[in-house]
């Protein structure tokens, strides 16, 4: 007997049992973008596959809310525009959380929070920002933490500031004492600690800026995305990817294991 499926739902009905047909707004894979060259919050490995903290929490936020989770490859700009037409549902870029963004896009509770930081050997004297006086500071030439330093030079009495092309090179010689301290952004500083385990972030200096998930305004995932996120923070999930990759706890009251608000204009 040959059955259409206008003569099938009033017999299902009949029967007893009920066809449920899928809801418009029903979606089983969440679609991200991610820049492939920002370590350790998300990079390719050698297989070609991405990974780092920021594709951990969105691969666990995906199990959690029942979703199947891809991952595109984007330059950094193009992830705005990627999620605002919804090509992608989410960006992972560790993402600064900004007014003028929330005009375009919904941010998910806050996850990290973006310090510099003050970093030194392990057996130095060096605390934090009041140890600096009289000390040589290594810097990133052009980065945010140089403007930090000689615009703090005179105030903190810092003798000297020694600005690097390389990165590595300013690491190196921090290793080797040829710098009393570095500033820098402490997730660089903290994954590269992972390996220079005779260096260490002794004090964050705040910025106020904190990163999130960056999703298609109005997302019918938005919730569920960041009450996952919630859920992780309660129940030392993001706590164990933190020292994963970084290689320490997150600090007491940072966004990383604080529940806070959604981000609103």
């Amino acid at each position: 007997m040959n059955l259409t499926r206008r003569k099938l739902l009033p017999l299902a009905a009949a029967i007893g049992f009920v066809v449920i047909q899928p809801t418009a707004h029903a979606q089983a894979v969440l679609n991200a973008g991610a820049y492939p060259n920002n370590p350790p919050f998300e990079f390719k490995n050698k297989d070609g596959h991405f990974e780092g903290f920021d594709v951990d929490i969105v691969t666990e936020a995906a199990k959690r809310i029942g979703v199947d989770l891809n991952v595109a490859e984007y330059d950094f700009p193009p992830l705005f525009s990627a999620t605002s037409s919804g090509r992608i549902d989410i960006a992972i870029a560790s993402i600064t959380i900004t007014k003028d963004r929330l005009e375009s896009h919904s941010f998910t509770q806050p996850y990290y929070d973006a310090d510099m930081g003050v970093a030194t050997r392990k057996d130095s004297q060096i605390r934090g920002v009041k140890d600096l006086k009289g000390k040589v500071v290594g810097v990133q030439s052009g980065s945010t933490g140089e403007t930090w330093v000689r615009q703090n030079q005179a105030s903190n009495e810092i003798a000297d500031v020694k600005g690097y092309n390389e990165q590595q090179q300013l690491l190196l010689d921090l290793l080797s004492g040829r710098v009393d301290a570095m500033v820098s952004d402490v997730p660089g500083m903290e994954y590269a600690f992972i390996k220079m385990k005779d260096l260490e972030v002794r004090e964050h200096i705040k910025s106020g800026d904190q990163y999130g998930l960056m999703m298609t305004k109005d997302s019918p995932l938005f919730v569920r995305v960041n009450d996952a996120i919630g859920a992780m923070k309660r129940d030392g999930t993001m706590e164990k990817l933190h020292e994963k990759w970084f290689g320490s706890k997150p600090i007491e009251g940072s966004s990383t294991i604080t529940e806070l608000e959604i981000p609103r204009l």
